[in-house]
């Protein structure tokens, strides 16, 4: 199976590369890839950078270059249900742009001419689910995209009210849901939770999660490869 992984980060990059045996760097544009193979799979990992535009320019050119079976997306988010603590783990069920909205008639968080929610891929979500199982605090549900560092309690109950069974917020996992349904790519998003924005200390929740936030993320990636 030839599997694409995007992350945003520099020291997600770091952690996932150390998977591929015999990596080759391979240059497109301002693209880096890094292709080899875990010993299963062929791998192509990439990071995208922060935000939707980036993450979405990188998903087209991995597609249109490497032409995978399927694109994995895996990093950080913030918890918006208060049920959610962090280091728990949620896969994208769905993913909904937060920050969208056409006016009037209209769908907060559509985009005309597509879907107002990009659903996962249902057998690779079973696959992904059953792959960590065995994790404590495990979700599956909607992950909601936006161009916002989200900090506030006002800011994360817009969010909730337009969408109460959000789970997670973040930068990138629906612009690379929505660029993955324009090319029939399969597609799923992990998140770890990073903080609650609103709780008093959650600045400080989210300063002391990245200690163990890539090892974290790294595991997960793990045991979803040995189950693909």
């Amino acid at each position: 199976m030839k599997i694409g992984i995007i992350v945003a980060m520099t020291s997600e990059l770091d952690c996932v590369r150390s998977l591929i045996r015999n990596a080759r760097e391979e240059k497109s544009n301002q693209a880096t890839f890094y292709v080899g193979s875990d010993g299963k799979h062929e791998i192509i990992l990439t990071q995208s950078g922060i935000g939707k535009v980036n993450a979405a320019l990188r998903a087209q050119t991995l597609i249109l270059n490497y032409t995978p079976d399927c694109i994995i997306n895996t990093g950080v988010a913030g918890g918006i249900d208060m049920s959610t603590r962090m280091f728990d783990i949620v896969i994208s069920r769905e993913t909904v742009y937060h920050d969208v909205w056409l006016g009037d008639g209209n769908v907060i968080g559509q985009i005309e001419g597509l879907p107002p929610r990009f659903p996962a891929n249902n057998v690779l979500l079973q696959k992904v689910e059953r792959a960590v199982s065995g994790n404590d605090r495990i979700y599956s549900g909607l992950i909601c995209s936006g161009d916002q560092f989200i900090t506030d309690k006002k800011e994360l109950e817009t969010i909730k009210k337009n969408f109460p069974e959000g789970l997670a917020v973040d930068m990138e996992s629906a612009a690379i849901a929505q660029t993955c349904h324009l090319h029939d790519m399969p597609f799923i998003s992990t998140r770890i939770i990073s903080d609650t924005p609103g709780v008093e200390n959650h600045m400080e929740q989210y300063n002391s999660f990245w200690e163990k936030a890539p090892e974290k993320s790294f595991t997960v990636l793990k045991q979803i490869l040995a189950q693909l």
